[in-house]
């Protein structure tokens, strides 16, 4: 016979649930982000750091308007917005580094592995550990199947949603709220554009995958 205990969850798993949720679609979308690598217009540069900083400066622009205007409704209805919010602004972020990548002429370079080490460097420390190594001027993109690559966006997946949580009660805040989401867009996007050109400004050399 089940038992009481076994039929209802107790009160301290319930509020995970939700979280679990939210982490279980974070990782299926980075899942399909990092799977695709989107195409650039943007011809090599004879400027390409001046270029670079230009198509920084303006997705950060983007990202942050774009994350304002979806925080606008307040509580509940704000609350809804949270996960669309993360995924429009990660292509954003994602045809960025295509077009930094781009416009130093190292597109070939670019691969799911660059792209999640630009996209996550700077909210999972250890992406740089797991996925690239510098040697002086050089930077080498380490090698790694396709089971190492889910490990590193499962870790991804669970940073990012205890993130997205700190950030929830700026929803409840009318006015101030949106503001708040917008600049995070804003200053997340450009200093994942700053790790683009860092990246991409240097000689690199790409492991193959296993």
């Amino acid at each position: 016979m089940t038992s009481q205990s076994q039929q209802n969850p107790e009160p301290d798993d319930v509020p995970a649930l939700p979280v679990l949720r939210a982490q279980r679609t974070i990782f299926s979308f980075l899942e399909d982000l990092a799977s695709e690598i989107p195409s650039s217009s943007e011809p090599p540069n004879l400027e390409p750091h001046d270029r670079a900083r230009r198509i920084v400066r303006v997705a950060g622009l983007k990202a942050g308007v774009m994350s304002g205007g979806l925080a606008i409704p307040p509580g509940p209805l704000g609350m809804l917005t949270i996960i669309p919010d993360l995924m429009k602004v990660w292509q954003i972020q994602r045809q960025m580094v295509a077009d930094v990548a781009a416009c130093f002429g190292k597109t070939a370079q670019l691969n799911r592995r660059t792209m999640v080490y630009c996209l996550f460097r700077h909210g999972a420390a250890m992406l740089a550990r797991d996925i690239l190594a510098r040697v002086g001027e050089r930077v080498i993109v380490k090698g790694g199947g396709l089971r190492v690559m889910q490990k590193l966006l499962q870790r991804v997946s669970i940073q990012v949603t205890q993130n997205t949580i700190g950030r929830t009660l700026s929803r409840w805040l009318p006015i101030v709220g949106p503001v708040l989401i917008g600049g995070y867009s804003l200053v997340d996007t450009r200093t994942v554009g700053r790790t683009a050109i860092d990246t991409f400004s240097r000689e690199i050399e790409v492991e193959p995958e296993e």
